[in-house]
């Protein structure tokens, strides 16, 4: 009698220790599966830092593209053609083997367009403040050298191969000049996404602003090297974006709402969704948010506690975890129409302006 209770009194003790032990074995299989500085694979209908850089770096290696920021049908061609000419598979997708062959040594006496690629990452994801000048000058070598001390590399000022990963692998973060405004639930600077991300979210933002609705606010995406996130149980890779959604007197800025409220406007909040999915054609893996008219219109899919914000999780081809991995045939599907952009930075018509 009293070793059944000596041991119901250990099972009670025990149980915690190992919900807990559980717990962290999951969590540690989840950080074990992250890309960490993984190279961004990067393909049709992506935009922002990343593909700003593979296409000044491919104008480096003289094949002409566009210069826009956006991954179109012109960039796809350049790059099969750039792995044509390299023995590689001519996907079209800038993937791992693609990034390692696209980026070059970078130092004192370098040649403009990889310099150009360069001095526009490190200003985007650590805020250098360098001239884009296309010249490896003493600030553009105290900037890389302030790079590799920020992710333990050895400090030798040389953008390498092994540099340029982790610089085109680090987060970025919005400007909240271009369309959107900035609201926190507590997180502090969790702002940071993948450069795809990032791009792809100031884009939806300008075309809500564009459109009269005001700008969208941003809330939380993720810490500058991922990883866990209070109050979130994703948000850890930087595909997450939580955004609230649009009110009748364009005030989402500073105040929110939910799909219930009189000050909600799912006219505003439709064309948001509508917008986030056009601006990143074929990477947009889901969009949670509760409003069952908007479900029941197939723009976006119930899941509890998302009355009040949007969440956005962005895709990429071949990620190494299933939920952020885009479908095959969204990617085979998504299309970029060159028809907008302006005709100065068309191919043949001498340098485009990067900087």
């Amino acid at each position: 009698m009293h070793e059944n209770r000596r041991s119901s009194r250990i099972a009670r003790l025990l149980a915690p220790i190992a919900a807990l032990l559980a717990v962290l074995l999951a969590a540690s299989s989840v950080a074990a599966a992250l890309p960490g500085f993984a190279w961004p694979v990067q393909s049709l209908g992506n935009r922002g830092a990343d593909v700003k850089a593979i296409q000044v770096l491919l104008l480096g290696h003289g094949i002409r593209v566009i210069y826009d920021g956006r991954f179109s049908t012109d960039t796809r061609a350049g790059v099969q053609t750039f792995q044509g000419a390299r023995g590689l598979p001519r996907t079209g997708i800038v993937d791992a083997a693609t990034w390692a062959r696209l980026v070059v040594r970078v130092g004192p006496g370098s040649p403009r367009y990889p310099v150009l690629a360069l001095q526009r990452q490190l200003n985007e994801k650590r805020a250098a403040g360098l001239t884009v000048s296309g010249t490896y000058d003493a600030a553009t070598a105290a900037a890389v050298r302030a790079f590799e001390r920020h992710v333990g590399l050895s400090v030798d000022g040389i953008a390498d191969t092994t540099m340029w990963r982790y610089l085109v692998a680090h987060f970025d973060r919005p400007s909240f000049a271009r369309g959107l405004c900035d609201y926190s639930v507590g997180n502090g600077a969790a702002n940071w996404g993948t450069g795809a991300a990032i791009g792809q979210t100031e884009a939806a933002g300008g075309t809500m602003l564009a459109a009269g609705y005001g700008s969208l606010p941003v809330g939380d995406l993720g810490f500058e090297h991922g990883g866990d996130i209070a109050g979130h149980s994703t948000h850890e890779v930087g595909l997450d974006a939580d955004l609230r959604p649009m009110r009748d007197n364009r005030d989402q800025c500073a105040w929110g709402t939910n799909y219930r409220l009189a000050s909600y406007n799912r006219t505003a909040t439709r064309a948001l969704i509508r917008a986030i999915r056009s601006t990143a054609p074929g990477h947009v893996k889901l969009i949670y948010f509760n409003d069952p008219v908007l479900i029941g219109e197939g723009l976006a899919t119930w899941y509890s506690g998302h009355d009040d914000h949007l969440h956005v999780r962005y895709c990429e081809a071949g990620h190494p975890l299933s939920a952020y991995r885009c479908a095959p045939t969204a990617q085979a599907q998504g299309s970029v129409s060159d028809s907008t952009v302006s005709a100065t930075n068309s191919p043949g018509s001498g340098p485009p302006s990067i900087e």
